[in-house]
């Protein structure tokens, strides 16, 4: 945290220097070694606007959880601009954005369609940088589409705010020095759920992997199985699963002989909505095996996803970044900004959307500046309280958020169709933090290339 008020320091030299330099009629470029840097920027917004690029799944597996972070992204940029009720930022601490836009620029977006793609993620991410001008890129619901766009994002010189990313690669071995994820990661949720497996289903069991293929699930099907094995279950099979398949059935019929008794569905969207009904209809969660009953896990998924799977989510358990009906302050204000505005509760998607665009201005306030680097120090050990998960700090090291995450169950009563998770657990953000050094990788420069 030092390094904040040491950067604030040098700015306010920075001005008084060049101040005097300029009443001397002197230009300032050739004696303030950052002054010209800070003019010429990549995107440097010159006018009375600053674009934000919002690139979602809105086609495949995902367009769902996309649209809802089009969501939260879109009410960020109202209440941002002054428009509505205020929404977090009348929770947010420490806060310096005060509602009439970024450093006095009214925030404007474009959006575009990733289609649950990397290569569209990535197409896409480019074309709001070279032909929108945008200042800032976000959004994502696969870990390879924020993958792509951190690493395009780096290049470029823009700073990148994730979505949805769950894979430990996206602030691990594919970390970017302008990439900066809110969303918690598969290890956390390893570390979460496991207690509360080992509660429910006794420390004595077999686990049958099926996992989507890519890099989320790669590193989730990791996590899960170092925290299960951990606890003395036994992983029987580890099966992939490529990304959008519509039947599971060549997948689903040989857990029924394999010995396990558990089934972990390492799958997400509408993956998930399709391969968890498939396997409650396959009849794997009626049978009896080792002398147990036989039961599915999930090990993260979202209410949007509990919605689309019906009855067969009820009892289900799994992990989540937030949910709409915690108790705290800022929960409650967001889910009523959000209710009032789209007629129904945010999901955790839209949450974290909604939120990557907050912390992303107020960051730029605090700087002072649009200049990427001072913004990156402003982000960089940022602590800050308000936002609905808690206190949370976005580690220097990896940019890395840390905060208290949820384990939750498939409400086996709900009482709308909202009502479809109930919070049963959580791990404290103290219990979920690790060396940094476990998932090497490379922060990479401060200073902006030229886009």
């Amino acid at each position: 945290m030092a390094h904040q008020g040491q950067n604030r320091d040098r700015r306010t030299i920075l001005r008084a220097g060049t101040a005097g330099i300029l009443s001397a009629g002197v230009s300032p470029f050739f004696f303030v070694r950052n002054a010209w840097a800070q003019k010429n920027f990549c995107n440097n917004p010159t006018g009375k606007t600053v674009t934000f690029g919002f690139n979602v799944p809105q086609t495949g597996s995902y367009a769902e959880e996309g649209a809802d972070q089009l969501k939260g992204y879109q009410l960020a940029v109202k209440h941002l601009n002054g428009e509505g009720d205020g929404g977090l930022l009348k929770t947010l601490k420490p806060k310096a954005l005060k509602g009439n836009g970024v450093l006095g620029k009214k925030v404007v977006f474009v959006s575009g369609d990733t289609q649950t793609k990397t290569d569209a993620a990535r197409d896409g991410a480019r074309r709001m940088i070279e032909r929108d001008k945008v200042i800032m890129v976000t959004g994502s619901v696969t870990s390879g589409e924020a993958i792509a766009q951190q690493a395009l994002c780096q290049e470029k010189g823009i700073i990148y705010m994730s979505g949805l990313t769950h894979s430990n690669d996206t602030t691990g071995k594919d970390k970017r020095r302008y990439g900066f994820r809110h969303f918690f990661n598969a290890y956390q949720s390893g570390v979460a759920i496991a207690p509360i497996l080992a509660k429910e289903y006794g420390k004595d069991r077999k686990a049958y992997h099926i996992t989507a293929d890519y890099t989320w699930g790669w590193t989730q099907e990791e996590s899960i199985k170092k925290a299960t094995e951990a606890l003395g279950w036994k992983t029987v099979a580890t099966v992939r699963s490529p990304l959008g398949l519509g039947d599971y059935s060549q997948y689903l019929t040989p857990v029924a002989n394999s010995g396990a008794d558990v089934l972990i569905l390492n799958h997400y969207g509408h993956d998930m909505v399709n391969s968890l009904p498939q396997a409650v209809q396959f009849g794997l969660r009626d049978k009896q095996v080792n002398g147990k009953q036989f039961q599915i896990v999930v090990p993260m998924f979202s209410e949007l996803m509990a919605q689309g799977a019906g009855e067969a989510v009820k009892g289900i358990i799994g992990t989540s970044n937030w949910h709409w009906a915690l108790p705290d302050e800022g929960s409650k204000v967001f889910t009523k900004s959000y209710g009032e505005a789209y007629g129904q509760p945010p999901s955790q998607s839209s949450h974290t959307g909604y939120v990557q665009a907050i912390l992303y201005a107020d960051a730029c306030e605090r700087a002072g500046t649009f200049y990427p680097p001072e913004v990156i120090k402003a982000l960089e050990g940022f602590e800050f309280d308000g936002m609905g998960n808690g206190p949370t700090l976005y580690r220097d090291t990896d940019h890395q958020c840390f905060k208290d995450v949820l384990v939750v169950r498939g409400n086996p009563k709900p009482t709308s169709k909202f009502d479809v998770l109930s919070v049963i657990g959580k791990a404290t953000r103290k219990e979920v933090t690790y060396d940094p050094k476990i998932f090497g990788g490379e922060l990479g420069p401060y200073e902006p290339n030229m886009c």
